[in-house]
């Protein structure tokens, strides 16, 4: 039979084991959440400026200048177009702005932009660790609150 004390020491347990779960799947969770959608969104615009860079080297490896392709008019409607000389092309910069470049001025651009960029992944990845850290520490503390004995190694999984 438990003791008056032990029922007040648990009552004060359940709020504060409730404090920190709120905060697990509040904050944490969501600013993990945030994070790696970031870094996915940056992945993207590391293989759009790839996906350029392949183009711009294949137009070089044929030495024609005149192209056709289509163009994306909005909500997936295309046109097709030709190019009569696509000896300079017009690059995204960023924040909008687009600047008319050689071949091989591009191709030095993409190359400082996705190691920029891949310098920024590394960044997130990092700070996706530690947020899972904190995740993992907040969760040993829980475990601590409750009385709860550790979990054997082989039962253990990865936060995602």
């Amino acid at each position: 039979m438990s003791s008056p004390l032990d029922a007040n020491a648990n009552a004060n347990v359940d709020p504060k084991v409730l404090q920190y779960e709120n905060f697990i799947h509040e904050v944490l969770k969501k600013d993990l959440q945030k994070v790696l959608e970031q870094r996915d969104s940056v992945y993207e615009k590391i293989s759009q400026y790839l996906q350029l860079k392949n183009i711009i080297q294949s137009l070089q490896d044929t030495g024609c200048q005149k192209l056709k392709t289509d163009v994306d008019l909005g909500c997936n409607f295309f046109v097709q177009a030709e190019v009569e000389d696509s000896s300079k092309i017009f690059v995204a910069v960023g924040f909008g702005f687009f600047l008319e470049m050689t071949h091989d001025e591009a191709l030095r651009f993409i190359e400082k932009k996705t190691s920029q960029l891949t310098a920024f992944t590394d960044q997130l990845t990092k700070d996706s660790a530690k947020i899972k850290a904190h995740i993992r520490m907040v969760l040993e503390g829980l475990r601590e609150l409750q009385g709860l004995s550790d979990k054997p190694e082989d039962t253990r999984r990865e936060i995602h």
